[in-house]
């Protein structure tokens, strides 16, 4: 059964990301089937994240591809990104972890060094800014808690959802990443401004403080 036809049978799921790949280009190359080209390109760069992570140059010098295809994919990257986001654009109350959970999977996870962000909230728990606001190695030395405090009375949040990347790829939370959680929690309570979560964007997963009783 063609890729196609298998997922109007039984649904995207059903595909593995070769067969995601050959619907997505459509046509091979001269003596090349375009599953034998997807197959080609996700050993190139070793998996599907690596080629959405592509830079043109690298995904250019690949044969049977070209230009139009490098827009597609960037195109298709960035719609992800905007759908994701849409999700938990102000006005809405931010109610589904999984939409977060994508959400700051597309925004970290390809990140190669570690990047703390915040989720500034009202009082209803809608966003009202996502800012990246320190980089490197996230400790008490480069997470300066009243940075977040100035920038949350500044856009006069009532809660904030803090959010961080591991380049390793593993999720788990550091006691460097405890350390801090605690110190911003406690700085902030002092203007009464509610930590929601913590999230810690891996490879594969997201790990939630909030789920894991650490606040």
């Amino acid at each position: 059964m063609m890729p196609r036809e298998k997922l109007l049978l039984d649904g995207p799921e059903s595909l593995n990301d070769e067969e995601l790949l050959a619907i997505f280009l459509r046509t091979g190359a001269p003596g090349v089937s375009v599953m034998e080209l997807a197959g080609q390109l996700l050993a190139d760069f070793e998996g599907l994240r690596g080629l959405m992570q592509a830079g043109k140059d690298d995904f250019l010098n690949c044969r049977g591809v070209g230009v139009a295809k490098y827009a597609q994919l960037i195109s298709a990257l960035e719609m992800s990104r905007r759908y994701l986001r849409s999700g938990i654009e102000r006005g809405e109350s931010i109610s589904d972890p999984s939409i977060t959970r994508q959400f700051l999977q597309l925004k970290l996870r390809h990140c190669a060094r570690e990047i703390f962000a915040c989720l500034f909230l009202d009082n209803q728990h809608r966003l009202i800014r996502y800012e990246e606001m320190f980089y490197g190695t996230i400790d008490g030395a480069s997470v300066h808690p009243r940075e977040v405090i100035r920038r949350a009375l500044e856009l006069n949040a009532a809660a904030i959802i803090f959010a961080h990347n591991h380049p390793s790829g593993v999720a788990e939370p550091s006691h460097a990443d405890k350390r801090i959680t605690e110190r911003l929690s406690s700085a902030l309570a002092l203007v009464d401004i509610r930590v929601l979560d913590h999230l810690v964007v891996g490879d594969t997963e997201v790990v939630s403080f909030a789920e894991l009783g650490l606040l």
